[in-house]
């Protein structure tokens, strides 16, 4: 880590690599300020504890993806099964872009406090429901099958993203943007009428 990157940042970036190679249960604070080349204190000033650091790991990814979906999905100059490859697309390619981080939010979200599971549960329903509702949109319009429920496609498919941290490898023999596509193709393949 440079040294002239923000504090903040430098311990974020330790905490998320750390809990992405050792979990977040068996990862001490001490690791942590190491790591971003500060003080407990150091640490502490931005985050009151070790829970806030895995909250911010969850929020900061998942409202990034959620205001780009957001953003495509009221892009009405695309047609509908556009705007549906783009967001999934979109939302594997940010995940491998933050692997690290994807990869905690998918193993640690059980070891929040109640209160904040509740709320990353319900920002990322919000997510899922408005890709819901884009392929309800082209169930109704005739667009894509409507043999298999709307939430039952939306389930699968972003199901299947939330695994890419124990599969994907950046020196593997698929680019971000390849898997992006794939994962696009697929989805877009099974709504056909």
């Amino acid at each position: 880590m440079q040294v002239d990157t923000p504090v903040r940042e430098r311990v974020m970036r330790a905490a998320i690599s750390l809990f992405a190679a050792k979990g977040f249960g068996a990862t001490s604070i001490r690791e942590i300020a190491d790591a971003a080349g500060v003080t407990k204190g150091g640490v502490y000033h931005y985050f009151e504890s070790k829970d806030d650091l895995l909250f911010e790991v969850y929020t900061r990814m998942l409202r990034m993806q959620t205001s780009r979906m957001r953003t495509i999905a009221d892009d009405d100059s695309l047609p509908l099964p556009q705007r549906l490859h783009a967001i999934v697309a979109d939302v594997v390619e940010t995940s491998i872009a933050n692997l690290e981080e994807a990869v905690v939010f998918f193993q640690s979200v059980h070891l929040l406090a109640a209160d904040r599971q509740d709320q990353v549960r319900a920002e990322r329903r919000a997510y899922q429901d408005r890709v819901r509702d884009l392929v309800a949109e082209g169930q109704a319009t005739g667009v894509f099958r409507t043999d298999v429920p709307a939430d039952l496609i939306v389930n699968y498919h972003l199901g299947a993203i939330h695994r890419l941290g124990s599969w994907y490898r950046a020196d593997g023999p698929l680019t971000a943007e390849q898997v992006g596509t794939h994962f696009a193709d697929l989805m877009l393949a099974s709504l056909r009428p």
